[in-house]
């Protein structure tokens, strides 16, 4: 062994190796938003003023804390964060009207806005007034390949393979869940339906198709009976904000050949924010993704937010929902309210009447 190999193999772990590149030392989050991305493909880091991407991956530290005080890790266990956190981040768009709207700068930046607690980074353009600043990250630069030097992008680590173009028929009946806007009780919707149709033997497959990474949703469908399950974290897509159409049109039409080539199965869908929401717009008006609609679940928070979507899904979609449910359902005198101008079944997903629910997604 020669005494160039010694050295190079016994460096001190931030020993400046070639090129300004430096090794990241063990102990640091490996976030939801790399969910694609080995651990074991996480070994080094490097400045660039290459211009950031959705899915580039860099290594920082958390500078000062704000809004999120935690992160999500890649198998869904929340840290508590402090200053001088060490972690992985991933550049993203942020569409969050209750939180904050973010963006990806044209630029890298010395130090970054944590836009979500799943680690994805860019810089706040819009801020509810009700929350805090965010949290800010140190940029310490850019992870890459040791095999070809380039930066790494979860977008180039996919988890579902595009084996199939073409989608056999039939297919797995669609539950879609939408909504009126964030926290409206999509969610918990979604799990409540995966619930009933598994409890009585159904199999289900789930997926959430838009917004920002977040374990948080898909795992609790998992609790409810769904297997597999996914969202577009699986096909490297730390969020769906901004995406192109085609981008976003193939996110919802990879997972429906993952999951939905069954018609004995049902596939529990998501989609996040409201339905004036640009992704979930676009989809809405893909007719690819209405014809997929085998029942229709609107959410909302309260009766008026219910009675304006019925009247947005009516005039933009020419959609009518099966089902009403969301925060609104867990309120009798919302559910009086909504029953004078409608007469679409409400039904309460905090406590679920099984039977009911799977009697009519599945008819």
């Amino acid at each position: 062994m020669s005494k160039e190999f010694r050295a190079a193999t016994h460096a001190s772990k931030w020993e400046v190796e070639p090129q300004g590149a430096k090794r990241i030392p063990r102990g640091f989050i490996l976030p939801s938003a790399a969910f694609t991305v080995k651990l074991s493909r996480i070994k080094r880091y490097r400045l660039s003023d290459k211009p950031p991407q959705p899915g580039d991956v860099v290594y920082g530290v958390v500078s000062r804390i704000g809004e999120h005080s935690s992160l999500e890790n890649a198998s869904g266990r929340i840290h508590r964060i402090h200053d001088g956190t060490r972690a992985v981040f991933v550049f993203g768009n942020r569409y969050a009207p209750d939180y904050y709207e973010g963006r990806i700068p044209d630029r890298m930046m010395d130090e970054l806005d944590l836009l979500a607690r799943s680690g994805m980074v860019g810089l706040v353009e819009t801020k509810n007034t009700l929350v805090k600043d965010p949290t800010k990250v140190r940029v310490l630069g850019y992870v890459y390949s040791e095999a070809d030097g380039k930066v790494l992008n979860t977008r180039d680590f996919s988890l579902i393979a595009p084996s199939k173009t073409v989608k056999k028929q039939p297919r797995s009946p669609m539950i879609l869940i939408c909504g009126s806007s964030m926290n409206s009780g999509k969610s918990m919707a979604a799990a409540a339906c995966c619930w009933a149709l598994s409890s009585l033997g159904h199999r289900v497959r789930a997926a959430k198709v838009t917004g920002t990474a977040s374990l948080k949703d898909i795992l609790h469908m998992n609790d409810a009976g769904a297997h597999p399950y996914a969202d577009f974290t699986y096909l490297g897509h730390p969020s769906t904000y901004m995406l192109p159409e085609e981008d976003l049109l193939a996110v919802f039409n990879q997972l429906d050949l993952k999951f939905a080539n069954n018609p004995n199965n049902f596939w529990v869908v998501e989609f996040a924010d409201g339905v004036m929401q640009r992704e979930t717009a676009m989809l809405l008006n893909s007719p690819h993704v209405r014809e997929r609609i085998h029942k229709l679940v609107f959410c909302a928070s309260d009766a008026f937010g219910a009675i304006g979507g019925l009247s947005i899904l009516a005039q933009e979609f020419n959609l009518v929902p099966d089902l009403l449910s969301g925060v609104c359902s867990s309120s009798p005198l919302l559910i009086r309210e909504l029953s004078e101008f409608t007469d679409i079944p409400v039904f309460n997903s905090a406590e679920v009447d099984v039977g009911a629910l799977s009697s009519i997604l599945t008819s």
